[in-house]
């Protein structure tokens, strides 16, 4: 079973970026990949979704247009570069590998999850 480390949070202001990556320790191609956020005093949310190939991309109704995900089956990495944020999006960060299901919305599908990584956006 691969193993998850997310990397690339940290404190921006509103407007600002970040680029955050997953690496896995073994190889993830033939896995669809997401990314989940969970604020404090709330439950998990789905961020955005990528199939094994890239061709498919599902995104939350929240991020759509600000956020990008993206991944490099050679470096077993998913990224999400996420543009324009905004104080709500201040939570953790995780990545998944999908294998169950056919929903990306539904972490039930999710069965390997990384630790995660901190998002605050603030002034």
């Amino acid at each position: 079973q691969v193993q998850l480390v997310e990397s690339g949070g940290g404190l921006v202001q509103p407007g600002g970026s970040l680029r955050l990556s997953c690496a896995a320790s073994g190889r993830i191609a033939s896995e669809a990949m997401g990314w989940f956020r969970q604020a404090p005093g709330k439950e998990r949310e789905f961020v955005a979704g990528i199939s094994s190939g890239g061709g498919t991309i599902t995104y939350a109704g929240s991020v759509k247009g600000r956020f990008t995900i993206s991944r490099d089956n050679a470096k077993n990495t998913v990224y999400l570069q996420m543009d324009s944020l905004k104080p709500e999006d201040t939570a953790v960060y995780s990545c998944a590998v999908k294998t169950l299901g056919i929903s990306y919305f539904n972490p039930r599908n999710y069965v390997t999850w990384g630790q995660g990584t901190q998002v605050t956006v603030s002034q």
